[in-house]
């Protein structure tokens, strides 16, 4: 009898316990179901959202799409001019800029222009005098004279030795000092001609007191580094002269874009300074040497019309025009940029209650590249049948449907 009771007693607590396992998995069972439900429904509500603006409409009455002025056709080809920027700014080629210096050591006495003033060639700038100067004009003089004296000594002891009445020795004297005369004079006269003074003037004894400054070129005066009475080394720059005639924009082209550009290609440029400034110019020579602090090629370019005031040093912004093509293209107020995405609108007259409305939506593209207002538009997918493009106020179209959808929502 109580072996019975204790089989019954171990049996019930056998089934409990199977039961209590089921009902435990059951729970869990209902549990991760309803996670994976949960998780299906945010789920679809996350690709929604991903989906961005793809299979949204915009429904407008004919007056609204009037009253909005938007321009609705076919997408165009138009002729896109490839471009690639770039920065620089004016310079003159080296021959065209002079430093004037000091050749000798001296005072200032005068100076005959101001920063700006236009020179030519030749053009004294100021003059310069100092007691060495007057010891060369001086030298020179006697050497000249005593070069001519030995010149007829030369010629005197020359006919006495092809007559057999004087030494040879006296003869080969004479010649000797007579040619290291020579090579005085000549040596003196190279330098006096570096202060552009007259030399005839000094042989019969006018010797200069000052001596002037000449401009080496045709230009205009860029800075004046003396004053009057101060004492200038030899070689120290004393004038910068500058020739504005053959001024070019000198642009920086970075390694990315070196490949496009070669001679004889279109440069349009604005100079900062002169913001309603619009130049062209044409690209005569590319460099073959990279910079490298920027990685830049230097690139020559003629300005083609020079107007205004141009001055080497002026900050300029150019595009270069690389290449031509006929692409699809759209005005740039045609796109709009969702979520780091490019879109268009396409529209189609549809009916809707016995009255005609436009149907838009926004179309993803690709753009491409750009030339004055408009922007190349590669389709990801054709237009259908009888779908044309919107042309203009694409970001109010966007607002317009995201004004929809938010009253929409209330």
């Amino acid at each position: 009898m109580n072996f019975n009771i204790k089989s019954i007693f171990y049996a019930a607590l056998v089934l409990f316990s199977l039961s209590s396992c089921k009902q435990e998995k059951t729970a869990e069972s209902g549990h991760e179901e309803h996670n994976e439900t949960a998780s299906a429904e945010n789920g679809g509500e996350h690709q929604e959202e991903s989906a961005g603006l793809e299979g949204k409409k915009l429904h407008l009455s004919q007056q609204k799409f009037e009253a909005m002025g938007l321009k609705v056709d076919s997408l165009p080809t138009k002729s896109l001019t490839g471009l690639v920027e770039a920065n620089g700014q004016l310079e003159v080629p080296p021959q065209n800029e002079a430093a004037v210096t000091a050749i000798i050591g001296a005072n200032v006495t005068s100076i005959k222009v101001i920063e700006g003033d236009k020179v030519s060639k030749g053009s004294i700038l100021g003059y310069l005098s100092h007691p060495d100067l007057i010891k060369l004009q001086t030298d020179y003089s006697n050497a000249y004279n005593r070069m001519n004296f030995l010149n007829k000594e030369y010629d005197r002891q020359k006919r006495l030795y092809d007559a057999e009445v004087a030494s040879g020795r006296k003869f080969q004297e004479t010649e000797s000092e007579y040619n290291s005369m020579k090579g005085m004079v000549k040596g003196l006269e190279s330098k006096l001609r570096l202060f552009g003074v007259s030399l005839d003037r000094i042989r019969n004894g006018n010797v200069y007191s000052q001596v002037p400054v000449v401009s080496p070129i045709n230009g205009y005066v860029e800075k004046v580094n003396i004053k009057v009475g101060q004492f200038v080394q030899q070689q120290t720059e004393i004038f910068e002269i500058v020739n504005t005639e053959h001024i070019h924009a000198d642009l920086m082209v970075y390694e990315k874009d070196v490949s496009k550009v070669k001679e004889g290609q279109t440069v349009e440029f604005n100079i900062e300074s002169l913001p309603e400034s619009d130049l062209s110019a044409k690209i005569y020579s590319v460099g073959k040497t990279f910079e490298q602090n920027p990685k830049a090629v230097h690139v020559h370019a003629e300005i083609e019309k020079k107007q205004g005031n141009l001055f080497p040093g002026m900050y300029i912004t150019g595009k270069i025009a690389t290449s031509e093509n006929q692409v699809p293209a759209l005005p740039e107020e045609a796109i709009i940029t969702e979520n780091g995405e490019p879109y268009i609108f396409t529209a189609k007259k549809v009916t809707e209650g016995g009255e005609e409305e436009w149907a838009l939506s926004p179309l993803k593209v690709v753009t491409g590249q750009e030339d004055d207002g408009w922007v190349e538009i590669k389709l990801l997918q054709p237009l259908q049948s009888g779908e044309k493009v919107v042309w203009n106020k694409a970001y109010y179209l966007i607002s317009e449907m995201k004004k929809g959808e938010t009253e929409h929502g209330h």
